[in-house]
């Protein structure tokens, strides 16, 4: 099992719009692409005071191969659509995590 992990700093201004849009919109958009078999929304509860607030949307995959499929036909258009809403108002970071 292969686990993409994207995590946000999102403004904390925006924050409640930010996490509608992204249960609403965004996070949908990916599980309809068929590649994840299942996914979370979770908060990071040690946070740094830094005005923002942290999120990660982690999602499962069967194989690197489907994650792979997902990244090169998806995953860009997808991160562009945050960037065109959001753009300079976060900070993310993505990691591939292999179940052991």
């Amino acid at each position: 099992m292969i686990l993409y992990n994207l995590t946000i700093n999102i403004d904390k201004a925006i924050e409640r719009e930010w996490i509608h849009w992204m249960r609403a919109e965004h996070v949908p958009a990916i599980l309809a692409t068929g590649l994840p078999l299942d996914h979370k929304i979770l908060h990071l509860l040690t946070e740094v005071d830094n005005n923002g607030a942290t999120y990660t949307f982690q999602f499962s995959f069967r194989s690197k191969l489907d994650f792979f499929r997902f990244q090169k036909f998806h995953s860009d258009e997808l991160m562009d659509k945050i960037q065109q809403r959001y753009a300079n108002q976060y900070v993310t970071f993505q990691s591939l995590l292999e179940e052991v």
